[in-house]
């Protein structure tokens, strides 16, 4: 009994101090509550983050805020064409010493940090793209046959431009799977573009204060993966990735109109974020309108529809918005 009453009272702190950092976040990110609510529930469940959103939406300003807020260590690596491997992992130079002597010394590169930002992550080769991919999946880097580790905790929160697409390289499935969430950056609204104005072209602005340090992030991420889950939710979470898979035990619209569907990542990254929302709107465990809410950011860049589809029109997110819907009784996200 002692322990069960430990872990409420560890988890009812958790969910104070997310609701400090996206108050925190919320002062330098004016406006989009829900971009900082899922950004934040990625992080707080271990995981990476793709931000998709046009350019001058504040997708770097949150970021560096992040940064500040989670108390990590933070480097950006703007993506272009011509980027390397080594510009972003490091690479080894041949150095001689006073005594004439050499020896290969190692020049660590930006990854080796805490927190990474990858901005533009599509305009870089497949080549540049894909030296990322272990140290998403592993936290580790191999370089001249040594692993090397990352910081702890590791993070990367990546951006990508929806519209302008010459100069660029979609990533592959297998990198966009080890995103844990995909996340739009809206336009902000009317009431919200007006206090952006306001905020930032005056002679000072709101500062971001770290409310977690690197160490207390990695405690929380414990915590998270020891918040209990209701069998109900669970058997929500299996339901809902399964029928977003064009089977036969599909929806007639996920049959007809998707080309392939999500693997078990996605109820791993539902399962987690779910608790994370939970959290930062004051519950106890996850609820249906937190697998309604997560669906497309989770779902979405996991799955691809048909070329028939695509000719129809039709959007992923509506058809996932529709399956949520009918498996979990939630008419919208919360």
């Amino acid at each position: 009994m002692a322990a069960a009453t430990d872990l409420v009272t560890e988890i009812d702190l958790l969910g104070q101090k997310l609701m400090q950092a996206r108050s925190s976040i919320a002062k330098r990110f004016i406006g989009q509550d829900t971009v900082v609510e899922l950004t934040l529930a990625a992080m707080v469940s271990g995981g990476h983050a793709l931000l998709i959103g046009l350019p001058g939406l504040g997708k770097t300003r949150l970021v560096q805020t992040l940064s500040t807020v989670m108390g990590l260590d933070g480097n950006r690596v703007q993506f272009t064409p011509d980027l390397m491997p080594a510009d972003i992992l490091g690479s080894e130079v041949l150095e001689t010493a006073a005594d004439g002597s050499r020896a290969f010394r190692f020049l660590p590169g930006p990854i080796f940090c805490q927190l990474l930002m990858a901005d533009e992550i599509n305009r870089a080769s497949p080549r540049t793209q894909s030296a990322l991919l272990q140290a998403m999946q592993e936290r580790e880097v191999t370089i001249a046959g040594e692993h090397r580790p990352l910081g702890r905790p590791f993070h990367v929160l990546a951006t990508q431009n929806p519209l302008e697409q010459e100069g660029t390289y979609p990533l592959p499935e297998a990198q966009l799977d080890r995103f844990l969430l995909s996340i739009d950056v809206p336009y902000p609204t009317r009431a919200a573009e007006r206090d952006i104005l306001i905020a930032t072209t005056g002679t000072s602005e709101e500062d971001a204060h770290a409310v977690f340090t690197a160490d207390e992030l990695l405690a929380a991420q414990a915590v998270l993966r020891r918040m209990p889950v209701g069998d109900a939710i669970v058997d929500m979470i299996l339901d809902l990735v399964r029928a977003c898979r064009p089977d036969a035990d599909a929806p007639e619209a996920i049959r007809t109109s998707v080309a392939w569907g999500p693997g078990p990542r996605a109820a791993q990254a539902l399962m987690l974020t779910a608790r994370a929302r939970a959290l930062m709107h004051g519950r106890l465990a996850p609820s249906p309108e937190d697998i309604m809410a997560l669906a497309v950011p989770v779902l979405s860049h996991r799955m691809a529809l048909t070329f028939a589809a695509r000719a129809r029109g039709e959007s992923l997110s509506t058809l996932i918005t529709a399956t949520a819907a009918s498996i979990t009784g939630t008419e919208a996200a919360a």
